[in-house]
């Protein structure tokens, strides 16, 4: 099979259970306080530099349901394809197994790009931009990192070791 289009249906696979996790778990996923157990996925561009772009369509796609209208729809979906390719970026020419540190920058992205971003998204909302940024941003950071250290950076350290998930992956590629 094509590359191109190994790369394509492994992105639509990703983003398939982005949304579907996401709305799975919508009571935590939407909101004010959001844990979005989804974004542990984000790690999967350190494996796979396609998946990038499943975790943008598969966030774009929730985010029509976020109720934070168009802001969400582009500024959210592109935080995560910004961080999504900034992991892929650091992870590229490494092997699977992954240091400590690159680990933890991995896990870094989703934070920093998200906190700044959808915490704007959160606070233009409220009609108070400026004064509501500090703490929306601060805290959808903290939840963003929640996510990243309790499953994202396990995932990271634990699917290489994966014999199935390795697999999979030698497939893809």
């Amino acid at each position: 099979m094509n590359s191109s289009v190994k790369n394509l249906a492994s992105a639509a696979v990703v983003g398939a259970a982005y949304a579907a996790l996401t709305m799975l778990l919508a009571p935590i996923s939407f909101g004010l306080v959001q844990f979005r157990v989804s974004e542990a996925l984000c790690i999967l561009p350190a494996f796979l530099p396609s998946a990038s772009w499943g975790l943008w369509a598969g966030c774009a796609l929730v985010n029509f349901m976020s109720g934070y209208g168009v802001p969400d729809i582009v500024f959210g979906s592109f935080a995560t394809l910004m961080a999504s390719l900034c992991i892929a970026r650091i992870a590229r020419g490494h092997s699977p197994m992954l240091g400590w540190w690159r680990c933890l920058a991995v896990c870094a992205m989703p934070v920093i790009w998200n906190g700044p971003i959808v915490g704007g998204v959160i606070a233009w909302s409220t009609g108070a931009f400026w004064a509501a940024l500090p703490l929306s941003a601060a805290q959808i950071a903290v939840e963003e990192a929640a996510v990243m250290v309790i499953l994202g950076l396990p995932l990271l350290r634990l699917l290489p070791r994966s014999r199935a998930f390795t697999h999979a992956l030698a497939r893809v590629q």
